[in-house]
């Protein structure tokens, strides 16, 4: 009887460490596989400051860099961003973040939001939303500047 109390004690202790391990193996602390926005793309990024004032500068375009890095535990569909701007009344570096939904897999749609030192001197906030293809991004690119300035135009990047 006494074999008998030992086993039903160390069998309930047994499957409960054999079970609690069976957890971190469907919920991994990083992706086991890249994502198709993984890695850095290039393009163009356009834009017009203060859009509907009257008297408005014409758009003007410049280099713009984008790259995704994957955030654990999300499905592949969140990302932390790091965009650098050499658009001549943009040049900025700074890090957003990205989502893409409904899909892991293109084409989906991408949403990126952040903010950024403006080289004029505040914290300013910008979007973008836009569809993601295999190798090629194109979305809206907003946002707000210092002194209630507003700019608005399209990204078009690809990966590389």
């Amino acid at each position: 009887m006494g074999t008998w109390r030992r086993r039903a004690t160390w069998s309930p202790l047994v499957l409960l460490i054999a079970v609690s391990g069976c957890g971190r193996e469907a919920s991994p602390t990083s992706p086991s596989e890249p994502s198709f926005l993984s890695g850095t793309w290039r393009g163009t990024l356009t834009i017009q400051v203060n859009p509907h004032a009257p008297g408005a500068s014409p758009p003007t375009s410049g280099p713009i860099t984008w790259t995704f890095e994957v955030m654990a535990n999300t499905d592949r569909r969140s990302f932390n961003s790091t965009i650098r701007s050499e658009h001549p009344w943009l040049n900025i570096t700074t890090r957003a973040t990205t989502a893409i939904s409904p899909s892991s897999t293109p084409p989906t749609e991408i949403d990126t939001q952040g903010t950024f030192a403006s080289p004029r001197g505040c914290t300013a906030t910008f979007g973008s939303t836009g569809t993601a293809q295999a190798t090629r991004i194109e979305a809206d690119f907003i946002g707000t500047d210092c002194d209630a300035a507003v700019f608005a135009g399209q990204v078009v990047l690809t990966k590389q």
